[in-house]
């Protein structure tokens, strides 16, 4: 999933996005309302990890900013405050799951995972097709029952390759899904992935190149 983790606590945060990033999530980070509504204009996030008590503009008003654009985007609200009243004032205000801090990550990403599920449309618990199947919960990749070991980024390739069911995927919209903001769109970092990828997934090859088009599995 790409996600979008707003915090103004510097250590927070990058510890918040690194644990999101084993994951095999692409994560951005920004410390302030306004930048978050900066990215969000120009970077289509599954899932918004936004603190409450933010500088420049507050937590609400990001939330009822994306409430009134209608954002698919789904937001998990953080907050230092954890009575009841101010876990429905968050919800009222259009967020769709609340977290009190301190929390575990565990539970932040067992919430960030649910959360990204509804962001999608509903794909099996484990994807399978032309003799791959990929457990996302298990981080397990196998190919004609053979185990393959594969990084993050070809992990996450692989996974948004397999939810397309058949239809190209866009180096463009890999990009989007499987990097961070930090990712060079001019470089050939997809191409690369995918040739390792394949390399790692063996005879006959599965991942195919349209031209002009992108990637897919048939």
């Amino acid at each position: 999933m790409r996600i979008l983790v707003v915090e103004d606590e510097a250590l927070l945060a990058e510890t918040v996005a690194q644990g999101l990033r084993r994951e095999t999530h692409a994560v951005d980070v920004v410390h302030d309302g306004a930048s978050a509504l900066e990215r969000l204009d120009v970077n289509d996030y599954d899932v918004v990890v936004l603190d409450r008590d933010l500088p420049v503009l507050h937590g609400d008003e990001v939330c009822r900013e994306l409430a009134r654009r209608e954002s698919a985007a789904r937001v998990l609200m953080l907050t230092a405050a954890a009575d009841v009243d101010d876990r429905v004032a968050g919800l009222a205000l259009g967020a769709d799951d609340y977290l009190p801090k301190p929390f575990a990550f565990r539970e932040l990403a067992a919430r960030v995972a649910a959360l990204g599920r509804r962001a999608r449309p509903a794909a099996p618990p484990v994807l399978e097709r032309a003799g791959i199947r990929l457990d996302p919960h298990r981080r397990e990749v196998y190919r004609d029952g053979r185990y393959v070991p594969l990084s993050r980024k070809e992990f996450a390739v692989l996974a948004e390759l397999l939810r397309a069911a058949g239809a190209a995927v866009s180096a463009e919209q890999l990009l989007e899904k499987a990097w961070d903001e930090h990712a060079d769109p001019f470089t050939h970092t997809v191409r690369m992935t995918i040739l390792k990828l394949r390399r790692k997934l063996g005879e006959p090859a599965v991942v195919l190149t349209e031209p002009g088009v992108g990637y897919r599995i048939p």
